[in-house]
């Protein structure tokens, strides 16, 4: 069996916490600052829907592959003596499933909606799927607060130092 030292442990540690750094500001930036942004300097708020929406795809792709990736990198974690990545991985995969919630029913579902209203001629907000688009983004929005929450909870909690058991 491989022997691993404490130094690697904490190479490994500190590279988990860089990432889920980056990946949990990156979720906060988008959508507490640049989705606003948006929306406050666009007078067409098609035009920043439509933006908005393009930017949340890309981050919502960015955080399935990189929960996959901190998933099986806390596996190894874990199976090496941290057993403190144990509650880690319940936290990565409640965020994978808000992100895989968006990616693959609420964005492509709201999506339809946007093209069927514009099949006829207008904006979704003043098409008749108005309701049902405004339900969905409100649902949708509650699951990125709640994968935002996750996300800083996780940040805290990897930055408390953890030994091997």
């Amino acid at each position: 069996m491989l022997h691993v030292t404490a130094e690697q442990h904490q190479i490994a540690q500190r590279l988990f916490l860089f990432i889920c750094s980056l990946w949990v500001g990156s979720l906060i930036t988008v959508g507490y600052l640049v989705a606003p942004t948006l929306f406050a300097t666009l007078s067409d708020r098609q035009v920043a829907g439509m933006v908005a929406g393009a930017i949340f795809k890309v981050e919502a792709y960015i955080s399935l592959v990189l929960c996959v990736g901190l998933l099986v990198l806390a596996n190894l974690l874990v199976s090496r003596g941290l057993q403190a990545y144990r509650m880690i991985r319940w936290l990565l995969l409640a965020m994978l499933l808000c992100a895989a919630a968006g990616s693959f029913v609420l964005m492509p579902w709201m999506e339809s909606l946007r093209e069927e209203a514009l099949l006829l001629g207008m904006p979704v907000r003043y098409s008749p799927l108005a309701g049902l688009f405004s339900t969905l983004h409100g649902v949708s929005s509650a699951i990125f607060l709640v994968q935002s929450l996750l996300g800083v909870y996780l940040v805290w909690r990897l930055s408390r130092p953890m030994t091997v058991q």
